[in-house]
């Protein structure tokens, strides 16, 4: 029995699927490729919060989707929107032809957004290894995200770009393709007799159910809302940072022929803190860790704010140790609060307020840059994202979850 056919490499799989998925040969040089084609930062900035209204608008329904009809078939058809997405991006030079690429690049990270976590804890419930397994196999996951992008936006950025901004783009069309075979053979774990009999005595529609799973994660369930928004604070403010890298290295004088090389130590950075993930949250416990998590990312607005030079560059690696950190332990605490049949939509849930929060602060924060300066854009970020972060985390321990 070879590696694809076999049933026991299911977690192997689903950490090939994050890699596949999270490799872009494109991400390193992206501003510039958007710079080349006219687009002034506001646009870039809108372009990204036009992705994430995009995902507010999918990720519950699909989440909803892969708990009905399977968490393979949604990967699947993630899979399909993907490609012609990336398909879209090689062949556009305008906002219109780029917007059309984010959306359907935006319908296949929802299809995919949940599932591919759901089925890891799905997998790791089945060896009883418990909450501590599930942080070191979602870390895991996460690590090999990481790496992947460090691998890709190295070779993008240094030596792909050298051809054109828009070489490295077709080669994450190509990249897009490699994750269906490995998909389809995917094993995902059969549901009970008992869990079958309670699905059709259920019979909910999918809006319905949709929508109760909303209220309960959001409302009837005071643990999930606050853990959820939380991790949509930590989650604004290091995808928020993303986005001006870029922008910070140009005006640190960085070389461009730097940033592929700079891209991928970022994310090796990441993807070891996230292989580590559960040896940090053993050791710092849960209120440390929660704490650490919003703190981080608020020093590095402060440190790059006062210095924008070369040598402050590395500042920008503890936005890296959250990102890794962030995922395996605050998807962790989630699952640990909810059912398996309803896994993949609160998941769902909490990606979904994560990137309503990044769709109104992201364009306002391009838009600071715009008319005062990137110093004064992390200084906002930096007050703004440690005043919310107080007043969730007061939530947190008023509810005893910190």
């Amino acid at each position: 029995m070879n590696w694809f056919t076999s049933k026991t490499n299911n977690l192997q799989k689903l950490y090939v699927i994050k890699a596949l998925r999270s490799g872009m040969f494109s991400i390193a040089i992206i501003i510039l490729f958007f710079k080349q084609h006219g687009l002034s930062m506001r646009e870039i900035t809108l372009l990204q919060s036009l992705f994430a209204i995009a995902v507010l608008l999918f990720e519950v329904p699909t989440g909803n989707y892969a708990d009905n009809y399977g968490k393979k078939k949604s990967i699947l058809i993630g899979g399909c929107f993907s490609v012609s997405g990336y398909v879209a991006y090689s062949l556009s030079s305008t906002f219109l032809g780029f917007l059309t690429g984010e959306i359907l690049l935006a319908i296949g990270f929802c299809f995919v957004s949940g599932a591919d976590s759901a089925l890891i804890y799905d997998n790791t419930e089945q060896d009883q290894e418990g909450n501590q397994s599930f942080i070191k196999t979602e870390g895991n996951g996460g690590s090999a995200s990481m790496f992947s992008e460090a691998i890709t936006s190295f070779i993008g950025g240094s030596f792909l770009a050298l051809v054109s901004l828009r070489f490295p783009i077709y080669f994450d069309v190509l990249l897009a393709l490699t994750v269906f075979p490995v998909a389809l053979s995917l094993h995902e774990p059969e549901k009970t007799e008992e869990e079958k009999q309670q699905q059709k005595e259920e019979r909910e529609s999918s809006i319905t159910k949709m929508l109760r799973i909303m209220k309960y994660s959001l409302h009837g369930h005071v643990e999930i809302k606050w853990l959820i928004i939380y991790s949509a604070v930590v989650s604004t403010s290091t995808l928020t940072m993303v986005w001006f890298i870029q922008i910070y290295w140009m005006a640190a004088h960085v070389p461009i022929f730097m940033f592929g090389g700079l891209w991928a130590t970022l994310m090796c950075v990441g993807a070891l803190v996230s292989m580590r993930a559960h040896v940090i949250e053993k050791k710092l416990k849960r209120k440390r860790s929660l704490i650490a998590l919003i703190v981080l990312p608020v020093i590095a607005y402060v440190l790059l704010g006062l210095h924008v030079a070369w040598w402050s560059v590395s500042f920008i690696a503890l936005f890296y140790v959250v990102r890794g950190m962030n995922n395996p332990i605050m998807k962790s605490y989630i699952n640990g609060l909810v059912s398996k049949k309803e896994r993949a939509t609160i998941l769902s849930v909490q990606s979904l307020i994560g990137r309503w929060m990044f769709a109104i602060i992201g364009p306002c924060i391009g838009w600071v840059h715009d008319v005062y300066s990137l110093q004064i854009a992390f200084a906002v970020c930096a007050v703004l994202f440690a005043t919310m972060g107080f007043i969730v985390l007061m939530f947190l321990h008023k509810n005893r979850l910190l």
